[in-house]
């Protein structure tokens, strides 16, 4: 079995607010092994981001804190390194793609100085020699003519183009991991899939680690080889794509299913929504953070909190975690 390149264990991130305290990590230990693609869902405040930028170490301090857990990169445990180690593997072997790409580039540089900058930082090249890669890193992404684009400002690219020199920027030094937050959210349809199966394609052909943080569940059963589902900054259910997609165990997890109208199935019947809000993250009780929303709710739910309990998948290949107290079989 391949060794995971990332391992998060019980992490737990806290902002204070005024309001009162807000756990948007809960607990939350998953791992990524490289070439494998994980899918974190999860409804908008789910603790999906936080997570993100819980591992980059951009979780502004205050109001924001991590206070508990292990995050093992390589086997080093990114929660005890100082800012300038953290920065030295920040954007050269940990890379993140943002969601909307003209907020994340500096509009007053152009796309090859914002791609070459972090070569030459990382990898103490000459100016033009980062330059050059940066060209290249440009082709790779299928910007047509890269060396000429290279003095071209963020404004002059389409919303397509901008999010390719955005992964181009990603893989500049070469990393182990990608974090993607929500990376087509202002994309249409065609230019997503293009996206989503460039930056698929070059993670696996780089033995690249990739973390997908995305709401669309059809994004998710077309590239991740597993999936995290988080509800109320907790994971409640993990396990591979093709396993989710036909046994969703967890009642969040089925309910964000029930959202997702099918083209394979009857296209009159009427989407059914999950009644209620997201929960109140200065607020939670005891108990399952879904269990007010849920319509399996028991009393047990409301008492105490349900763990994340192991068990083989539909077929019988690999693990299936879920975290309710119910005692439901596929």
């Amino acid at each position: 079995m391949t060794q995971p390149i990332l391992q998060v264990r019980d992490l737990t991130t806290r902002f204070r607010t005024d309001r009162g305290v807000v756990t948007a990590v809960d607990q939350v230990s998953f791992d990524v092994a490289p070439g494998e693609t994980l899918a974190i869902v999860g409804e908008s405040g789910s603790g999906k981001s936080v997570t993100a930028l819980s591992i980059l170490g951009l979780i502004p301090r205050p109001p924001g804190s991590i206070d508990r857990g292990e995050i093992l990169f390589d086997g080093q445990d990114l929660l005890k390194l100082d800012a300038d180690a953290m920065r030295a593997i920040r954007g050269n072997r940990i890379a993140m793609i943002f969601q909307e790409p003209m907020s994340s580039m500096n509009p007053a540089l152009t796309i090859g100085k914002q791609i070459a900058e972090p070569i030459q930082l990382h990898q103490k090249l000459p100016w033009k020699t980062a330059l050059g890669m940066a060209a290249d890193l440009l082709g790779q992404v299928q910007i047509p003519e890269p060396a000429s684009r290279l003095n071209a400002y963020p404004h002059q690219f389409s919303g397509g183009m901008r999010q390719r020199a955005m992964i181009a920027m990603a893989l500049a030094c070469k990393p182990q991991l990608i974090i993607a937050d929500e990376p087509t959210t202002a994309l249409d349809v065609t230019v997503q899939a293009q996206i989503l199966d460039l930056l698929k394609d070059l993670a696996q052909r780089l033995g690249t680690a990739l973390i997908l943080i995305t709401h669309d569940l059809g994004v998710v059963a077309r590239y991740a080889d597993r999936v995290a589902v988080m509800y109320g900054g907790r994971l409640v259910e993990m396990a591979s794509a093709d396993d989710l997609y036909r046994t969703p165990r967890h009642p969040y997890t089925r309910g964000l299913m029930a959202c997702v109208p099918r083209l394979d199935g009857d296209t009159s019947q009427a989407l059914v929504p999950i009644e209620g809000q997201p929960p109140d993250l200065t607020a939670l009780g005891p108990g399952c953070a879904f269990q007010p929303r849920c319509a399996l709710a028991q009393a047990q739910c409301r008492v105490t909190r349900p763990l994340l309990r192991t068990a083989a998948d539909s077929r019988g290949v690999s693990v299936h975690l879920n975290a309710c107290h119910l005692q439901e079989t596929p």
